[in-house]
This record gives structure tokens, sequence and C-alpha cells, in this order.
């Protein structure tokens, strides 16, 4: 059975001693239950506020301390945890773990001193100090030779004549100093040198010292009665322990006042937490319900945006069948037209103009069919400018292979020319007519030759400067793909766009899901690959090494050994490691100067960079599959 301060009507303070009698009964009976297994303590007036574990000490001090309250209790809670207080006290003593209260210790004083009189703080009084040597003037020479009593100061008083004089030795006002006192007495004593000895002998010979007690502080007159009296008091052993155990039993209540306080503040502070840790709760629990709403929104809406093209499709093919119906019946209704042409004029006139309203009518479904027709050739247009486009470059790239091959076939022609003309020269002499003529005649052939050369570089400069521009055609084309069908070819089918140096975020999250839950998985995979996304972006981070290739020369291979690299392969595994190592060639292949992530065509079934004859088949191929399901 729970408790609260609301479960009836309140009382007031004056009716607090009457009123937790009956939560006293309660207890005692059991209804209101305290005791739970595994020793487990619990205050039944404050359950559900908190998780509860008391221990015996902690549970009589939450009870004493809201039944003492404060004015933001109600008389009601204190009544109740009064009744518990008490409960505990006379039921459950034996639950403590230490008793409630401890009586102080008492220090261990001689039963015969308990009321003697002393002069406090303790002191010492030496008397019949002869000026022997120069340091008994100094205290510190008194505070040397009494240094095994742990003295705190010495007073030196001398006579008119400065011959002798009395000293005043002070110790600690603890008993650690009363001990030390009763232990200078005694030395003195063990040495016949006391009060006793002081007062019984009329011939004295060296010092003699002794506590100062009540005779002393009243009989003895001078500077030492008079500095007595004026900084000591007489006090008592019991007297002083009395004033002890009060200032401990003072300090005692002011701290368990302290600690009930302190308590519950503390209560106070638990509750208040456990409000804002619900509220927390619900906040947590009101943003997981957004989350979950805004998500299925999302695919609520991106059916509803299928549904729409799907009917916007089938009203296309519905209107198209409508056409060729119209289209059919206006047919008939010509026919019919025709074959009454033999009618009256009136019958003429309206046939006529029925007749000019249906073609009225059949112009304007003629021109819907034709503007239908001229928006799917547009893209079929599109497609076949690329594909010419294309072959054209091709056949400029064979024409430009055939004319180099032309040109080299000629340089080797004009070569051998020179070779034999070097020859002629060198075998003939002037008078031979018959060399000079053939010498002759090759020369003219090489003059040939060599303007045939030039004609086929003049050619071949054309030829490459059209490759070129074919070339940036053909790239620009590949771009305006890339651009314009991005959406069409994305998904998953064989011919895509691919975002090159792009981390695949799925290994992240194969790695996350093995250390953390669904939802912290998520979390940690994208601030890692953003992370390393990062990264690869920093061009001073270069984790490449220059190694022997098999067929001679050097060429760049991943340098596994880079620090990062193997942080990274330690804690998050191979999968982790080839997705950044991927990424990284990638980057350093199709944009190594700008390191940022450059869309491209892919061909994801050969894993390879698709073609533009590839690109153009599959966008044909999906036109045609479309046009059919019109």
């Amino acid at each position: 059975m729970d408790y609260s301060s609301g479960d009836d009507s309140d009382i007031s303070d004056s009716d607090i001693n009457e009123y937790k009698d009956k939560p006293y009964q309660e207890l005692k009976n059991g209804t209101l239950k305290v005791k739970f297994p595994n020793n487990i303590l619990r205050c039944p007036f404050c359950a559900g506020k908190k998780k509860q574990n008391f221990k015996y000490k902690d549970l009589h001090q939450h009870a004493t301390g809201v039944g003492k309250g404060s004015s933001n209790r109600s008389a009601k809670q204190k009544a109740n945890h009064q009744a518990l207080a008490l409960y505990l006290e006379n039921e459950l003593a034996n639950e403590a773990e230490v008793p409630l209260k401890v009586a102080p210790p008492k220090p261990a004083a001689p039963v015969s001193e308990e009321n003697d009189l002393f002069a406090w703080p303790w002191t010492g009084l030496v008397v019949n100090i002869i000026k022997e040597v120069e340091d008994v003037e100094n205290s510190s020479y008194w505070m040397n030779r009494f240094s095994k009593y742990k003295p705190v100061g010495v007073e030196i008083l001398w006579d008119d004549q400065k011959q002798t004089a009395q000293a005043l030795v002070s110790f600690n006002n603890d008993w650690t100093g009363f001990k030390n006192a009763m232990e200078f007495e005694k030395f003195f004593e063990a040495s016949h040198h006391s009060s006793k000895e002081w007062v019984a002998s009329e011939s004295h010979s060296g010092i003699y010292a002794w506590l100062a007690r009540a005779n002393d502080f009243k009989e003895l007159q001078g500077p030492v009665g008079e500095y007595l009296r004026r900084n000591r008091k007489l006090r008592t052993i019991s007297d002083i322990v009395q004033e002890a155990t009060n200032t401990r039993n003072k300090a005692v209540v002011e701290l368990a006042s302290e600690i009930d306080m302190r308590n519950e503040n503390l209560d106070d502070l638990q509750v208040k937490y456990n409000q804002k840790t619900m509220s927390l709760s619900r906040m947590l629990e009101e943003k997981d319900s957004l989350h979950v709403a805004f998500y299925e929104e999302t695919k609520k809406m991106q059916r509803i945006a299928r549904d729409h093209v799907k009917r916007v499709l089938d009203e296309q093919e519905r209107l198209n069948a409508d056409l060729e119906a119209r289209k059919k019946n206006l047919d008939s209704w010509s026919k019919e037209l025709n074959k009454r042409e033999a009618l009256t004029e009136r019958e003429k006139q309206k046939l006529e103009e029925e007749k000019k309203k249906n073609e009225v009518q059949n112009t304007s479904l003629h021109m819907a069919e034709i503007e239908q027709k001229k928006a799917d050739e547009s893209v079929l247009r599109l497609v076949e400018d690329q594909k010419r486009e294309k072959e054209e470059a091709l056949k400029k790239v064979l024409e430009l292979e055939r004319q180099l091959d032309a040109k080299q076939k000629l340089e080797m022609e004009i070569e051998e020319l020179k070779g034999k003309l070097q020859v002629m020269k060198h075998l003939g002499n002037d008078d031979d007519t018959a060399v000079q003529e053939q010498i002759k005649k090759m020369d003219d052939e090489l003059k040939s030759k060599i303007e045939e050369m030039g004609d086929v570089e003049d050619m071949n400069k054309t030829l490459v400067a059209k490759e070129r521009q074919s070339n940036d055609e053909l790239q620009d084309a590949r771009k305006e793909l890339i651009k314009g069908l991005q959406d069409m070819l994305s998904g998953r089918t064989n011919i895509g766009v691919k975002r090159m140096g792009e981390i695949d975020m799925k290994a992240f999250h194969d790695a996350c899901k093995e250390k953390f839950d669904h939802e912290e998985a998520q979390i940690k995979a994208s601030e890692l690959c953003s992370l390393w996304q990062d990264k690869l972006k920093n061009p001073e981070w270069h984790p490449m090494k220059v190694v022997a290739a098999d067929g001679g020369g050097h060429k760049e291979v991943i340098d596994e050994e880079d620090e990062l690299l193997k942080n990274l392969k330690e804690e998050w595994g191979i999968g982790v490691f080839d997705a950044v190592v991927g990424a990284f060639k990638e980057m350093n292949e199709y944009n190594p100067s700008g390191r940022y992530v450059v869309n491209e065509l892919w061909n994801f079934k050969d894993n390879r960079k698709a073609t533009l004859k590839e690109v153009i088949s599959y966008i044909l191929k999906n036109l045609k599959s479309l046009k059919r399901k019109r």
C-alpha cells in the first residue's frame, strides 16, 4: 500500500502527534510494508518518487529529517515520517548496522583529579630560577629544556633585584596538553622538587615546578599570582569533559539537522530529476513518433506520385483509344453524309454544316495526335543525333588512321627516292646522258612525292582538328547524357550513373552494426563516412607509393602501411578499408587535381565505364518498351 500526502485531507501542525498513531499501527500490523527481501528497506510514504534501496541508518535519517521537516513539508508528511522513525526505533532496531546513538568517549582522567580545580589552560609553575647562566632569561632556553613535554610557551617573571625569577609554562588546552602537564609535574615530584617540597623546605637548591591549581590561583602574590588571575580560569576536569560533551553533542545535532535538510533537498532534487527524465523520455518518444510519421508520409507521397504517373499514362492511353474511336465514327459519318448527297438542298446544307463540324473536330484530333508524335520523335531524334555523331566521329577516326598510314608510306617512298638519287649521283658522271636523265626523272618524281606529302599533311591536320572537334562533341554529349538522363539511368540497372570517388556507406553501416544498435549504427556510419570523405578531398593526404612493375618501369600502388589506413583497417575491418581504398583509386583516376566526386556513365554488369553506344542502346530499348506500354 502506497501513502502520499494527497490520500486524505491534510491536517494542521497541532494534530501531528494524534495523527501519527494511525500510520504507526498500519506499519506494525503490516498494512504498510517497510522491509523487503534481500534486507532492502523502503519508505512506504515516498513510493514511486524514485528507486529506493535504503540501509537502516539512511532510512532512519530520511524519516527523522522529513519528520522535523521544513516549511514546504505538509503536516501529514511530517506525521507519517515521525511514525516511520518510531517504528524503526521500536520494531526494527535489530536491522541497524551500528547503534543509533553512541555515547561520546570520556578521557581517561584519574578519578581523584576530576573535581580538582586547575588553572586552565594548563599552566606549570617553575620557581627558584637563579641567574646562573645567560640563557635563563630567554624563553627559548626553557622551551628547549622542557621540549619533551611539548609546551606552547614560557613566560619569565623576575623579582625586583633581577636575581631570582619564576616561569609560567603553558600547555595545549586539550587532553594531550593535560597529559604532558601531568608528566611535567610528576617528573619534578620524582626528583623531590614539587610544590610540597617547596613549601616544606626552608633551604632550596635548584628549580621547583608543579601544575598550577586553585591554591596557587588564590594565594600566590606578586607577578605570578596576578598573571594567573588575569589570564587563567579555575576549571575541574569534569567541567571540561561536560563542556566538550555539550560542544560535541551540539555539533552532532547541527550535523544531523544539516544531513536531514540535505536529504530532504536530495529527495526534492531526485523528484525533479525523475520529472525531467520522464519529460526527456516523452520528448524522445515524440521524436521517434515524428520520425516514423515522416517516414510513413514520405512513403505515402512516393506511392501517390507513382499512382499519379500511372493514372497519367492510363489516361493518355484511354485518350488515344478515344481518338481512334472518334476517328472511326467521323469516317462513318462522312461516308453516311456522302450517301445523302442526293437529298434536298436544305438537307444538303445541314449535311454540309455537320460535315464541316466533323472536319473541324477531326482536324483537332489529328493535330493532337501530331503533337503526341512530335513529343515522342523529339526524344528519338536526340538519341539518333547522338548515335549519328558518334558514327561520324568513328568514321573520321578511321579516315585519320588511313591518312596516317598513307603519310607514313609516302615518307618511306620519299626517303627511298632520296637514297636512290644519291646513289645515282655517286655512280654517274656529267658525261653520262642516260644517267643524267634518270637522275632528272627521279628528281621530278621526288618533288611530286614531296608535294603529295604536303597535301597529305594538310589533310591530316584537317582530320586531326575535326577528330578533336568530334571528340569534344562526344564529351559534351556524354556530359549532357549524364546531366539530362541521370534520373532515368539510376537504380538497380545494368547501365547507370556512378559517383566516382564517393565512399560506399554500406561498408561502414555493416561494420557499425556489429558494435552498436540499429539507430546508433546508422548515425555512427554517417559520421565515419563523412569524415573519410573529407579526408579523400584533402590533397595533402596521398597514401600511394612507387614500386617496380613486372614488365619493367615503375607504377603507383596503395601504401597499406599508411598510418591512417592501417588504423582504419585495425579498427573497422577489411570491408571499410576496401571501400575507402576503392573510392580513393576512383578519385585519383577521374579527378586527381580537383579531389571531388564526379559523375560517370557506368556499366554495372561488367563494372567498367559505359560506352555511348551502350547508353544509347539502353535508352532506345527503354523508349521502345515505354511505347509498347502506351
